[in-house]
Formats: C-alpha cells, structure tokens, sequence
C-alpha cells in the first residue's frame, strides 16, 4: 500500500470527488481525516473507509473559518501524530437559477463567498498544515483542487472562475515557499466530471452538457475516480520532484477546440 501509515486530511470530503479522493487515500493505506462542512457527510465517508478496513475519522469543518480550521487541524494532528498529506477539495460550485450571473449584475455577497470557500479556505488551511509539517519535518504533499474554469473563462461565471485560478496561483506561490522544508504543493483541475444528482436534470442543465461534451476530445465526462488516481500520484514519494505543476484531468478539453472542423 502506497500510504501505509500516513496521514491524510481531505477538505469538502463528504462526497463527490473530495469522497472519492478520500476513500481512495483509505484503499492505499492512509489514516484519513475526513472533513467537510456537513458532519453527516464527512462521517459517512469515514464509514465507507472503515467498511473496508481503513482508519477514518470524521470532522465539521468550516474552511473559511480560521479559528475553526486552526482548532481541527490540530486535533487531527494530535489524535494521529502527524500530517504527511493536505488536499483542498472544498469548494463551492455556482449551480441553479440565480446562481451564475454577469458581472454586472453579480451581488457583492455571492462574489466574497465563493472567494471565501475555493480560496480563502485553500489559504486557511494550508497556512495552518505546512506550520505543522515544517515544524514535524515532515516531507508534506499538498494538492489543490482547482478546475479547467481557472484558464477557460465562462460567461456568467466570474466568481468560480477567478477564484479557481486565485487558487492556481496560491498553488505556485506555496510550492516556491514550501520548497526549502521539501514540501511539494501542485494542483489537479477537472474538467466536466459526472457526479452524483439528487433529482432529476433540469433542460437547461442537460443543454449545458451537451455543449460541453461537443468540446471534450475523449467523447466523454471523467468520474471523480479519475480525479483520486491522480491526487494520489502527486501525493506519493515518487512524486518528490514534482511542484508547482497543475495536471489537467479533463479529457483533453482544454488541448484545443476539438469542435471546429478541420481548416480549409
């Protein structure tokens, strides 16, 4: 197992990709700290990593609280020793009526709270776990969650864009600063993955998609699985010359435009 004995703490892990990152750093052997803002959540990812024979605990955690994260990162480091690895997956998503909007019309509120959760919240807790990797000498793997939306801008979605690709500069900015305490901090950005709905998709939901997928070379969207593999590849020792890098888990929508016909 690739992360026997090592602790890992995952953010936003209560389901979807944070989830399956989470039950996949247990498959490999990890100690994992689930956390999420939902505690329900968070502890039923802890059971399905315990199911099946892995160590879990369960924490509420609000990232975009500092006393909060400054409180349950060091009972994570206090019940299980150390942290060898952080990934900050806890973001929020705009989805629904009302929720993607032009700037112009974009309320101050929705704004300071994306940027509150899918950056602030990156910075928080990073901020607090690398205090405790470089004072435990650990050799630490940090890896942000961003998205293909940090280099594609998309209308109506100002707020998620820039604050993906807040994050994939704060990404360069710690691997450089991390760097001298050999502390790796890299990002993984998914593109379209197909998580699970409660409900039906609504029509203009289904229209979103299937524009999208015209623009994915691969014909198809990726599963939050394919998002852990690659994690727990920046995660692993192997991966110890490896910083400062975004690796593109999109199914090539970003290589090009696949959708244009082939030129005169």
């Amino acid at each position: 197992m690739r992360f026997q004995g090592k602790v890992a703490l995952i953010t936003g892990a209560g389901r979807n990709i944070g989830a399956a990152i989470a039950k996949a750093f247990g498959t490999e052997g990890a100690i994992v700290a689930v956390t999420d803002l939902a505690a329900f959540s968070a502890e039923e990812t802890a059971k399905q990593i315990q199911a099946k024979g892995g160590e879990a605990g369960a924490w509420a955690l609000d990232v975009g609280d500092a006393l909060s994260v400054c409180a349950i990162v060091n009972q994570v480091r206090q019940q299980y020793g150390k942290i060898h690895v952080l990934v900050n997956n806890a973001a929020l998503v705009p989805r629904g009526p009302g929720s993607n909007v032009p700037v112009i019309e974009m309320p101050d509120e929705m704004w300071d709270l994306l940027f509150r959760v899918n950056v602030k919240g990156a910075f928080l807790i990073s901020r607090e776990v690398s205090r405790i990797m470089i004072r435990d000498g650990v050799p630490g793997r940090i890896v942000n969650i961003t998205s293909g939306s940090a280099e594609s801008a998309r209308v109506g979605a100002a707020h998620y864009c820039c604050s993906k690709a807040a994050l994939a500069m704060l990404t360069r900015v710690l691997a450089l600063e991390l760097a001298p305490h050999s502390i790796t901090v890299n990002s993984v950005a998914p593109g379209f993955i197909q998580v699970s709905h409660e409900g039906p998709i609504s029509p203009a939901r289904r229209e979103y998609m299937e524009a999208f997928l015209k623009g994915i070379p691969l014909n198809r969207f990726g599963h939050p699985e394919e998002v852990a593999r690659v994690v727990l590849f920046l995660a692993e020792e192997g991966s110890e010359y490896i910083t400062g890098e975004t690796i593109k888990v999109d199914g090539g929508a970003l290589a090009g435009r696949t959708f244009l016909p082939k030129s005169a």
